[in-house]
């Protein structure tokens, strides 16, 4: 039985609060999770000072503040980091983060990450995915807002640099993303494209969406994550609150049941079942030894003794053996 791997999208979810970030973690953990991931990055490094935010953030922040300061508040210092990760280790919860520039890349990797995650806003940032495929380690790579020659031209780059183990998750950058809009069959597309694993990042209300993934072959669900979403911050509407994140690992581990082996086979209860519901071979009137079995004679009906059906083919123009009764099981095999 496969086992997806299911991320809560802290993000920037703790409101630059270190106590909020580990409670994040306390709660990614109750709910079921095998990943907390957040977003690391030194603010003068990714972003000029009067950029505007986008119209999600303003609308969801109810402030008209650059992304700058905006980000600038939420950002966690590496000393917080690595408190996150000591915490996590504690908890037995796998601790990742999302770097957004090289430095805090490195400073991750020191930390032991399990794996680089590339968020959609650095798909065609071609000099950031060389240094991402440099460090050898797994990567997983969201393509929100990319065209699928984009997702082609990064994984190039990716591979050419040194990455080897890569898998894509499908993503629909808006928050939250109507389900319109999720295209989940370019999930497929990718798959069969590229020849890789896929997952997929989740920005929509409710969490219908990443089961069905699951279903169609995702083997990584990161769905946005929150104590609470009415806390003030960009993500949190469109982020899933424990109880509900919760309901969704557990929907996805009995999904994850249901894909079986992929092997068409009865299962034990369908045999012990099959036994008095298939049909078998009967007699349909009265036979004596010696007469041929012909569709006169023999029909077919629910018994517990008797031939298959499925050998009405060889029961038919066969010599009767003894004296049958009506409704009596026939069996040629004796």
């Amino acid at each position: 039985m496969s086992h997806t791997l299911i991320i809560a999208e802290a993000g920037v979810n703790h409101n630059g609060s270190l106590d909020i970030a580990f409670q994040l973690c306390k709660a990614a953990k109750e709910s079921g999770a095998d990943v907390v991931k957040f977003q690391t990055w030194k603010t003068e490094k990714i972003i000029t000072k009067n950029v505007s935010q986008a119209d999600y953030q303003v609308e969801n922040t109810g402030s008209s503040e650059s992304q700058f300061d905006m980000l600038k508040k939420l950002e966690l210092s590496y000393e917080d980091f690595t408190k996150i990760k000591k915490y996590c280790d504690e908890i037995g919860l796998q601790f990742a983060s999302t770097a957004d520039e090289e430095e805090s890349l490195d400073f991750l990797i020191s930390l032991g990450i399990p794996f680089i995650k590339i968020g959609s806003g650095e798909i065609t940032n071609i000099p950031y995915l060389r240094a991402m495929g440099s460090k050898k380690l797994p990567i997983v790579l969201s393509s929100g807002m990319a065209t699928l020659g984009e997702v082609e031209t990064a994984l190039f780059e990716l591979k050419n640099a040194g990455a080897t183990d890569i898998i894509l998750l499908h993503c629909t950058t808006s928050y939250p993303c109507v389900v319109e809009d999720v295209n989940l069959n370019a999930m497929l597309t990718m798959k069969n494209a590229f020849k890789l694993a896929v997952g997929y990042s989740d920005h929509t209300e409710g969490i219908e969406v990443p089961i069905a993934a699951v279903a169609l072959g995702a083997t990584v669900i990161e769905k946005h994550f929150t104590l609470d979403r009415k806390m003030a911050g960009p993500d949190h509407l469109a982020s899933t609150e424990p109880r509900e994140f919760k309901q969704m690992v557990e929907s996805i581990r009995n999904i994850e049941k249901a894909l079986g082996s992929g092997v068409k086979i009865p299962t034990k209860t369908e045999k012990e079942i099959s036994d008095v519901v298939l049909k078998r071979c009967v007699a349909s009137c009265c036979i004596k030894k010696g007469d041929v079995f012909t569709e006169k004679n023999v029909c077919v009906k629910r018994n517990d003794k008797g031939t298959s059906a499925k050998y009405w083919d060889l029961v038919i123009g066969k010599k009767a053996k003894k004296d049958y009764t009506v409704d009596e099981a026939i069996e040629i095999w004796n």
